[in-house]
């Protein structure tokens, strides 16, 4: 095995490691996103594809005789568990959160990019097949975040002068 072949498998297993931190946080929101049902059905839609997404990854690895870290997972959740409970005690939680979700959507995109890049390089066009379909989703959603981010943003501070609470989930 290369050293390019083993950078790659590391890669791969800090991307599975950030698909199941983004598990944690896409759930976290999820459960407390009551008031912006557009918002919360596609959250929901994103968990189905990330749990798909690390699957995916975790099948790299298989194929490339190695296996996912569960210290690298078990970072990445604790966290998102620590993001995901931080937005509990801010009164905008919801804009935060899809600011947060934009952001990370962004890393993954960068993540996913390289990593198509770095399996084209190995001569693993599997992997690089796998990576750019994710990196598709990963884009598609990270879209769906900017164009409804006004959107988000108004119904929040529209329903902040009435009920911060209605506003903040």
């Amino acid at each position: 095995m290369t050293a390019a072949d083993k950078t790659l498998n590391d890669w791969l297993r800090d991307a599975h490691a950030m698909e199941e931190q983004a598990l944690t946080m896409l759930k976290g929101q999820q459960s407390r996103l009551e008031n912006y049902p557009e918002l919360r059905e596609r959250i929901s839609k994103h968990i189905g594809e990330t749990e798909r997404h690390a699957q995916m990854i975790r099948s790299c690895l298989e194929r490339r005789n190695t296996d996912t870290s569960g210290m690298k997972d078990a970072g990445a959740k604790l966290t998102a568990l620590g993001q995901s409970l931080s937005g509990i005690f801010v009164s905008d939680e919801v804009v935060k959160g899809s600011l947060a979700s934009y952001t990370f959507e962004h890393m993954e995109i960068a993540s996913y990019t390289m990593l198509a890049e770095a399996a084209s390089f190995v001569g693993d066009t599997q992997t690089q097949r796998v990576c750019e379909e994710i990196l598709a989703e990963e884009e598609a959603m990270a879209q769906w975040l900017a164009d409804h981010a006004g959107e988000v943003t108004r119904t929040f501070l529209e329903r902040e002068s009435t009920d911060a609470e209605t506003a903040k989930r």
